[in-house]
């Protein structure tokens, strides 16, 4: 496939934040670009702003007329859409060029040098802190999974860059597109098993991954995970860990909302790393980005010093949404965390930060299958939490699948305090609880009532009738 000999593109699920920053991508190089997804949505509206033409109907009647023409359309798909999608039926019945969106990245990005971010989880902060990193050096390509807070998006463009940037997607064996000059593998706890079926075939797919990158290229692999790699003989590979590895952290210092630590690499240290997103976890991230970056010869101590403090964070990535006035006030912070090995880790880092306070960890889980492969593990990690709220099931994708609901996972959540709710009674629930810090965790749309929840609390704190909250 040549990007030369398109005209136009539709994108079908185009609301996907990986699909979004193709179509952002094609629509740099003032293609037309139109696409479907199931229902409207932040990105979406963004896209329309910046060019694109988005339907919400499932029909060839919202398909615009110039996109129904094979020649000269490509026609972008993400597997979380439904094989049966009627305008991605058509197209496939019809002689056009379809191609998963791991393989259009794979194409788009082939004339540089591609540091490719892998792992069940990790990878979206690690790919956005690598970005940043070399923005704010020699500058790069980044196709990223999440909007990039100060950027404001997820796409960045850097002309004639030698590096780009990626997220290495493991669902439905995506990243096998990609042909990676450094790749990082943060994690390979077991995810997906509604396509991989077992770990051993999951840790299979990350092993071939291994074998993708070219000649010259570089392996970092986080210590102590199962994965056995198999780069090829032209291939350097190093670890990485918290406290140990050819790349690691020393002298950790915690203190009056900062956190800062050594960087030590394989030829010496860099010292006083300050995180501009003072997250636990984000030690561990900042190494795995700051592993890449220095493997490509661009990494100076100034720019490693200088880039991670201004590090502005991702959008629902340990997002601090409000803070209370007050020096105990209450905090609500946003993460993405749908997997339970995240889920621990995300309430483990905000007790480090809130070492004496209460926290609450508001959980809505992911797709019925994920629920019912791991309720019992997602059930340990929210008991780790002082309090529980626990939503209904997000799909996504999925149907309903007999018996699997948030109750086999609230029964075995071992704090006292929880309780079982629907999404919609989120802001009354919270707004009655008194919570001191809230942690909303998953990647559904719990988030969208943040803001309702915040309006009420306001809204009473200032006198106004509480019903007045939500108007």
């Amino acid at each position: 496939m040549e990007i030369k000999n398109i005209e136009r593109v539709y994108f079908v699920g185009i609301g996907g934040i990986g699909m979004a920053a193709l179509a952002r991508y094609f629509l740099s190089l003032n293609l037309p670009v139109a696409g479907y997804d199931r229902t409207p949505s932040a990105l979406t509206a963004e896209l329309q702003h910046e060019g694109a033409v988005v339907s919400f109907d499932d029909s060839m009647d919202a398909v615009p007329e110039a996109f129904r023409t094979a020649e000269g359309t490509l026609v972008v798909y993400t597997p979380a859409v439904p094989a049966a999608n009627i305008p991605l039926t058509f197209f496939r019945d019809n002689g056009f060029e379809v191609r998963k969106r791991a393989y259009v990245l794979g194409q788009v990005s082939r004339h540089s040098k591609g540091i490719c971010f892998a792992g069940t989880h990790g990878k979206t902060t690690t790919s956005s802190m690598a970005a940043h990193i070399l923005h704010e050096g020699v500058g790069c390509n980044a196709f990223l999974g999440g909007v990039l807070k100060g950027y404001n998006t997820n796409l960045m463009l850097s002309p004639g860059a030698e590096f780009c940037v990626m997220e290495a997607d493991e669902y439905d064996r995506s990243f096998h597109h990609l042909s990676p000059y450094i790749a990082v593998i943060t994690a390979t706890d077991p995810d997906h098993l509604d396509i991989y079926g077992t770990e051993e075939a999951y840790l299979e797919s990350f092993a071939h991954f291994t074998e993708l990158i070219v000649p010259g290229g570089a392996l970092v692999v986080r210590e102590g995970l199962k994965l056995r790699p198999r780069p090829g003989k032209d291939v350097r590979v190093l670890t990485f860990g918290r406290n140990s590895g050819d790349f690691h952290a020393e002298n950790e210092r915690f203190g009056n909302g900062t956190i800062v630590f050594d960087f030590v690499h394989p030829d010496g240290v860099i010292r006083d790393i300050e995180l501009g997103v003072p997250v636990d976890v984000n030690i561990d991230n900042a190494i795995a980005a700051l592993a890449a970056i220095w493997l490509t010869g661009t990494l100076t101590p100034e720019l490693a010093r200088a880039a991670m403090s201004s590090y502005p964070g991702v959008e629902r990535r340990f997002e601090r949404r409000w803070r209370e006035d007050g020096e105990r006030g209450r905090v609500i912070i946003d993460d993405y965390a749908h997997h339970p090995e995240e889920v621990a880790r995300s309430i483990q880092s905000v007790r480090a930060v809130y070492p004496d306070r209460h926290i609450t960890a508001a959980f809505q889980p992911h797709l019925y299958t994920r629920t019912r492969d791991f309720a019992p593990e997602f059930a340990e990690a929210l008991s780790e939490a002082d309090a529980v709220v626990l939503a209904d099931i997000y799909p996504a994708r999925e149907l309903p699948i007999e018996g699997v609901t948030s109750k086999i996972i609230f029964d075995d959540i071992k704090c006292a305090d929880k309780v079982m709710i629907l999404k919609d009674e989120f802001v009354e629930t919270m707004k009655n609880r008194n919570f001191d810090i809230l942690l909303t965790l998953g990647a559904g749309d719990l988030n969208l009532q943040i803001a309702p929840l915040v309006a009420a609390i306001e809204k009473e704190q200032s006198g106004m009738p509480a019903d007045a909250a939500q108007k």
